[in-house]
């Protein structure tokens, strides 16, 4: 089998982005193990706080973000970071040459009754000048990521990881601290018959959403002409890592409880890296209107709807939504 920075010596050219990526993967691993004790280390719980999205924080939010921060800021290559659970970005290395967006703990509400949660990362070329503390440095379009990746900590704690060829998985051996690679050039189906979404907010969504949802539950009986099951595990890792494995379509879509917000992912720490990885994969990532990648960023905490998977499920949502 092979290792992780055997494979990453192999396919990526640029030796800082391979050190950054493994600087990563040790804070990785020590969340991984704080997450597998669970309660034996404390960690579960809420850490009677909320985070700069209003959200009340669980402790291991909190843990995780400590340690990839600690991890980030010895790291030569960053120049800066910005966390999902912080409002400003925060300057590492005045002459580093990355960016690194993270989502510390994606799907935390899930970590207390033991469900798979997971950590979200894309790295970003910085420019020289650029100031890491201030927000518009961070404001590239998805398409200028040089990398993304997941660490799903489930079973088994994975990896997933694009640097702009392919998108590959990786498991990580806890008897030796390696994550060594179990799937190269994964492809999504085309075609599914499987999406995920959260149907309690049904009500709140467009008419073109609904339509297009209440088509799928028709089965082969509606215009889709196929019977399509449901799932949905609220955690936006654990959807995308079933579609990468299996195929299917993912949809957060905009609703209307909060009309000023164009969805509730975020486009820099949850949007833009999975999509990338989605893409690579062979799927598609959308809002239903326009290609996830394409948005013009306005903020680093900047909300997004969300449509990805399967290729050609992805492209029937959108012509729900174009007509």
């Amino acid at each position: 089998m092979q290792r992780l920075r055997t494979f990453l010596d192999h396919h990526c050219n640029n030796p800082a982005l391979v050190s950054v990526i493994e600087g990563l993967m040790v804070a990785c691993k020590d969340i991984a193990y704080k997450v597998q004790l669970g309660s034996l280390a404390g960690v579960l719980g809420s850490a009677e706080q909320d985070n700069i999205q209003g959200e009340r924080q669980k402790k291991m939010d909190v843990i995780a973000n400590d340690l990839i921060k600690y991890s980030l800021q010895t790291m030569q290559p960053v120049k800066g970071m910005a966390s999902e659970e912080e409002a400003d970005p925060v300057a590492c290395n005045p002459d580093g040459e990355f960016l690194v967006l993270f989502d510390p703990l994606d799907g935390s509400s899930n970590i207390d009754v033991n469900v798979t949660v997971g950590t979200i990362f894309s790295i970003l070329q910085s420019n020289p000048g650029d100031d890491p503390t201030h927000e518009s440095t961070y404001l590239q379009h998805g398409r200028e990521q040089i990398a993304a990746g997941y660490v799903l900590y489930g079973p088994s704690t994975l990896l997933v990881l694009s640097t702009g060829n392919g998108t590959h998985m990786f498991t990580l051996d806890p008897r030796v601290g390696e994550f060594y690679l179990q799937r190269e050039s994964v492809k999504i189906p085309a075609t599914t018959k499987e999406f995920a979404i959260n149907m309690s907010n049904q009500r709140f969504w467009l008419p073109e959403m609904q339509k297009y949802v209440s088509d799928l539950l028709r089965g082969e009986e509606g215009p889709l002409g196929k019977r399509f099951n449901m799932r949905w595990i609220a955690s936006m890792v654990a959807e995308i890592h079933r579609i990468l494995t299996r195929g299917g379509i993912f949809m957060y879509p905009y609703d209307s409880r909060e009309p000023n917000k164009p969805g509730k992912l975020r486009l820099m720490y949850e949007g833009n890296p999975m999509s990338m990885l989605v893409e690579q994969a062979g799927g598609k990532a959308s809002t239903a209107y326009d290609d996830i990648m394409d948005v013009e960023p306005t903020s680093i905490h900047q909300r997004v709807s969300v449509v990805m998977g399967s290729a050609d499920e992805v492209d029937t949502v959108v012509r729900y939504h174009a007509s």
